[in-house]
């Protein structure tokens, strides 16, 4: 400041070389201010950049997981690294949260514990965490009650590679930055039968309420990509799922059990249903008595050759209820909608409303099936006989279609109240000449091309319906977001 005190301002201004000189000397001023300030105190961190998100809470607090000796090399093990920094920012949970930020690079960890509340996991665009391979890195765990063993295996399962439980305001999220389960080595040992335990999931948050999973890509998942389970008031939002569509059940997002949730804008490639929709498996299901319900699925992208864009099941012993989908696109998928039970589920599946579909290269658009199987044990109760009503399918596109619709009730329990209007379906040119086969089943149909079968019986112009959806709105509709900015140090 002395430097620029020195120059008789107002007279330099009068020419244009006085003007020149007055803004290099401001220049030069500013610069050296600068120096002066980081040579006067070098502890000051340099500010590199800030960066924003759109979150249900924000945070106080945030540190970088090379606080904590994370290192982004792809090699070095930081699984230490992650629960020191997790462990340490959870002081913070009761003031104000703590966000653990990672950046650009590539993180291998074994599983990572969510332990606090009120806790942001954030990932930069180009960060990957790789999950390791080593079963060691991976606790294990109970089977989940409602299931009563693993799903792989009798016994227990592994912890999924990003895990919490009893947890409240957590959130999962990033610049679309990329989690990689590296899932081969469990796909191939699944194969060749050598798991003791069940296969990790690439997330997993149990028995917790307010969640948050977004904007983020996850790849090749040692088995379910995003398992929501025993909890309420969640969001998955922005998330792209890829995996080889060969890879075994690799399903995209499993609410199961859960209350309150919404799924939206997702693109999905795997090797199993896009979305699975679940509530625990036979006796143990029934026992525990916690059905999935108040569920939305919108603008969801779904490829899926040998599965369902939307399965209900098989696991649904605990009842699923008011599942509501929207505007949904299915390329070269198995089914479109699907209803998987048996006789031992017990439990129910009604009030689903599905409109504003489209679907491009199917083998059925429709399947109901009542004869799954795959009992958790032979301890199931064959009386245990599941409710299947109010099925509700409107306002949909099908083209280059093997088959209609199989809908296969159970024999002295009929699937009832099923209802489609307003549905067109292009056949395939080697389509099965007869595109739908129907067994007890009972139902009404408005406005659908082919023509359905006699139990679901088309309906005279002048009564032609149009099937429900409901209009008010749920409680995680309600929801509104933050703005949330942070700067990095």
């Amino acid at each position: 400041m002395a430097l620029y005190s020195k120059f008789p301002t107002e007279e330099l201004s009068k020419s244009p070389m006085g003007t020149y000189l007055i803004k290099r000397v401001s220049i030069l001023v500013m610069v050296v201010a600068l120096l002066s300030i980081r040579g006067a105190d070098s502890r000051k961190a340099r500010i590199l950049e800030s960066f924003e998100y759109m979150a249900i809470s924000c945070r106080e607090h945030s540190a970088s997981i090379t606080d904590f000796g994370g290192v982004g090399d792809g090699q070095t093990s930081n699984t230490k690294a992650f629960q020191s920094a997790i462990d340490q920012l959870s002081q913070y949970a009761l003031d104000g949260g703590a966000q653990l930020y990672v950046p650009a690079g590539k993180w291998l960890t074994g599983s990572i514990n969510l332990t606090s509340s009120h806790f942001t996991l954030y990932l930069h665009q180009d960060a990957v965490l790789l999950a390791s391979q080593d079963e060691t890195e991976y606790p294990v765990i109970k089977p989940l009650p409602s299931y009563g063993r693993g799903r792989d295996a009798p016994n227990g399962r592994f912890t999924s590679f990003i895990f919490g439980t009893n947890l409240t305001d957590v959130i999962v999220t990033g610049e679309n930055g990329t989690i990689d389960g590296q899932g081969v080595v469990w796909w191939q040992n699944f194969h060749k039968g050598k798991l003791k335990y069940t296969r990790p999931y690439l997330i997993e948050i149990m028995f917790s309420t307010n969640i948050q999973i977004s904007n983020l890509t996850l790849l090749n998942s040692p088995s379910w990509n995003v398992h929501p389970v025993y909890s309420s008031n969640i969001l998955v939002q922005g998330i792209t799922i890829i995996a080889p569509v060969t890879s075994p059940n690799t399903d995209g997002i499993n609410p199961d059990s859960c209350t309150n949730t919404r799924i939206e804008d997702c693109y999905i490639v795997s090797g199993d249903d896009c979305v699975a929709i679940k509530s625990g498996w036979d006796e143990y299901g029934i026992a525990f008595g916690m059905p999935t319900k108040q569920l939305i699925i919108r603008r969801l992208t779904c490829i899926s050759p040998y599965s369902a864009t939307i399965a209900l099941g098989s696991e649904m012993s605990g009842g699923i209820e008011d599942v509501r989908a929207e505007d949904i696109t299915a390329v070269h998928t198995e089914s479109g909608v699907r209803i998987k039970t048996a006789i031992g589920r017990g439990g129910y599946v009604k009030n689903v409303y599905v409109e504003r579909m489209t679907m491009h290269t199917m083998k059925w658009v429709f399947w109901m099936t009542g004869n799954y199987g795959s009992h958790a044990d032979k301890n199931y109760d064959p009386n245990a006989l599941p409710v299947i009503q109010g099925i509700n399918y409107r306002d949909m596109v099908a083209e280059n279609v093997s088959m209609a619709a199989r809908l296969e009730g159970i024999s002295g329990d009929p699937f009832t109240g099923i209802c489609i209007s307003n549905v067109t379906i292009g056949m395939a040119a080697k389509a099965k000449k007869v595109p739908w086969t129907c067994t007890d089943v009972e139902g009404i149909t408005s406005g659908v091309t082919p023509r359905p079968c006699d139990l679901l019986a088309d309906q005279e112009p002048e009564k032609q319906t149009t099937c429900d959806f409901p209009v008010e709105s749920l409680p995680i509709d309600m929801v509104e977001f933050k703005r949330c900015t942070y700067i990095l140090k």
